[in-house]
């Protein structure tokens, strides 16, 4: 439910309250703002006090977010995208007959008989996981080849926080967004993936799996919790 609150240095603070079974107030920001789990029986003025008294660090982390937010993607002609760690144009022909989805290099052409920026968004989301089903079995076959071990299939996730999961009958499933990553970030994903085969835990041992394959896999993993906010646009 959302809130909002004048604080006494007169900024306007706006907020989500969840009420929830606990024992004590908890405050979160995130890219939409702020929110808050509350127990279900602390009073409105109670919680309000709460608020006050962190006050300077809740302006302090929204002003953080704010500065460092990536804008949301604009589902027009000329937007720009991100498609195997290179940016490429969106392009989009109106009153055309057909709603064909076409790429060449740096460009990905859309062909549209209207704007429904809803139409357009499903389109080049379809797109990108036709290419990343392609793409993700060819690295998956090359590293599980290099490492010995056998997969037995892969499937698209489109998880908010994870990139990747193997279970015990190693299915692999990977996230379709990583398609925008540069190579070498898709390639750690698949190897640390390819390494639970062998090593279902995040061991000492498990991480020389994943060495053994990927030996850079240290700077990888930096980079791509960087990038994640990038990747995460749609």
């Amino acid at each position: 439910m959302s809130h909002s609150l004048t604080l006494p240095s007169g900024d306007q603070l706006h907020y989500q309250l969840e009420r929830r079974q606990r024992r004590t107030v908890g405050l979160k920001i995130t890219q939409a703002g702020l929110v808050i789990h509350a127990p279900k029986r602390i009073s409105q003025s109670q919680l309000e006090d709460i608020i006050v008294q962190k006050a300077d660090w809740v302006l302090r982390k929204l002003a953080s977010v704010t500065a460092n937010r990536i804008p949301e993607i604009q589902w027009q002609h000329g937007e720009q995208l991100l498609f195997l760690g290179n940016a490429i144009t969106l392009t989009i022909e109106h009153n055309a007959r057909s709603k064909a989805v076409e790429y060449e290099p740096g460009v990905l052409q859309l062909a549209m008989p209207n704007q429904d920026e809803m139409l357009i968004a499903r389109k080049v989301v379809q797109w990108y996981k036709k290419q990343a089903i392609t793409d993700f079995t060819r690295r998956l076959e090359i590293f599980s080849s290099k490492l010995g071990v056998k997969f037995t299939s892969l499937t698209l996730s489109n998880a908010a926080s994870r990139w990747g999961s193997c279970n015990s009958k190693k299915e692999i499933r990977l996230n379709w967004r990583l398609l925008q990553a540069p190579p070498h970030i898709i390639n750690y994903v698949v190897c640390h993936e390819l390494a639970h085969i062998k090593e279902m835990n995040h061991s000492a041992k498990f991480w020389a799996t994943v060495a053994s394959i990927f030996p850079d896999y240290k700077a990888a993993e930096k980079e791509l919790k960087a990038l994640s906010p990038q990747l995460h646009r749609f």
